[in-house]
């Protein structure tokens, strides 16, 4: 009874690919154009995360991809009435379709989150704020490749 309880048990790693089916799935995805600098930071890290750098030419499938972010300061220092540090918070939206015959495998809402500090030079808090959302780019669209292999692994 034993044995085929542990029969039927359907984990496994989440890379494994030993066929090459998920591989070849996950570069056969076409992402909607970007409507944002962080927008385009994650479609441009998800292509990469799955073709390697290379846009499919062939696609199978398609993300329609809706990534908004938001800068928000934390740690007010109520003296000087000004934030000490701040949060990014990237969050995607995205469905992953099945062209050939429009078929929705996975949707899904997505967010990551960046920490960053304020420092007190104007141009050096300009770039603080575009690295902390580069960095929240880049997590979400790993947290969305994760899922899309998912989806397309089984």
């Amino acid at each position: 009874m034993a044995a085929m309880l542990l029969a039927g048990c359907q984990a496994r790693p989440l890379y494994q690919d030993t066929d090459g089916h998920t591989r070849a799935s996950l570069a056969a995805i076409a992402y909607s154009p970007a409507n944002s600098r962080v927008g385009l930071e994650t479609r441009n890290r998800l292509i990469f995360l799955t073709t390697g750098g290379a846009e499919s030419s062939t696609p199978q499938y398609r993300v329609d991809l809706d990534v908004t972010a938001s800068v928000e300061g934390v740690l007010l220092d109520r003296a000087a009435d000004t934030a000490n540090a701040g949060r990014a918070v990237a969050i995607g939206t995205y469905t992953l379709t099945r062209i050939s015959d429009d078929t929705v495998l996975k949707s899904g809402r997505r967010q990551a989150v960046a920490l960053f500090d304020y420092p007190r030079q104007e141009f050096a808090k300009l770039r603080s704020v575009r690295d902390a959302e580069t960095r929240a780019a880049r997590e979400l669209a790993e947290v969305i490749y994760a899922d899309l292999t998912m989806t397309l692994g089984r």
